[in-house]
């Protein structure tokens, strides 16, 4: 028989399950109602802004109404990371098939490998610091992919198991996890990588950043 912790754990499992599941519709929601170019990047950030408040802080509010009132937290800084990536991937992707040499597309595939780690993690770099600038976030975020490349390694291969194996047992559940899985998985990758800098208060380059959300812990201390 299950004690009585076994189902509190049963029932924990399945709430973070349903989380995951409403944060992937409400991203895809928001970046069909975005026409895609204006909402990814509103979507990423609230996707990420709740996966840093449940993972890290601990928080568990309603997922609608903190989404959508992170959606409009930092709507233009959003959207134009969002938009950065976007058009880099649709310049990387076109000289993928249409450069002449194999060269020429093995460099962009690599390019595309680069900016598929910066894309993971830009979102979480503007949750949880205060680097000011598009550029600066994707420096940082592009240090804190390939600096924990093994991380960044197990949690690619993690999610493209899971893709594949929904995609051929389960694909109707693609769409309800797709893009909920990722970002759980960068989630779980940037508590581990932000925890020692959380403990380090004489690191350079950190700076605390006081957190302006309500249901978040007051202050944690960052990359820069």
């Amino acid at each position: 028989m299950f004690s009585f912790e076994g189902f509190v754990r049963i029932d924990a499992i399945c709430r973070g399950i349903f989380r995951v599941a409403a944060l992937s519709v409400l991203w895809l929601a928001t970046t069909v109602l975005g026409l895609g170019v204006l909402g990814f990047g509103p979507a990423s950030y609230a996707t990420a802004k709740s996966m840093d408040r449940w993972l890290r802080h601990g928080e568990t509010p309603s997922v609608a109404r903190t989404f959508v009132a992170d959606v409009r937290e930092r709507l233009r800084e959003s959207m134009l990371a969002g938009g950065v990536v976007l058009a880099a991937g649709a310049v990387i992707v076109t000289n993928v098939f249409l450069a002449p040499t194999w060269i020429l597309q093995a460099v962009n595939v690599l390019a595309l490998v680069v900016l598929g780690v910066a894309t993971a993690y830009v979102f979480p770099v503007m949750v949880a610091t205060d680097i000011a600038t598009t550029r600066r976030r994707f420096a940082a975020a592009l240090l804190i992919g390939f600096g924990s490349l093994h991380w960044t390694i197990i949690g690619a291969a993690t999610v493209g198991a899971a893709w594949w194996l929904l995609w051929t047992y389960a694909t109707p559940l693609l769409l309800l996890f797709g893009a909920g899985l990722p970002a759980f998985v960068v989630g779980l990758v940037t508590r581990i990588v932000f925890r020692p800098l959380e403990e380090s208060p004489e690191v350079p380059g950190l700076t605390r950043r006081s957190v302006h959300h309500p249901m978040i812990a007051p202050a944690t201390e960052q990359v820069s």
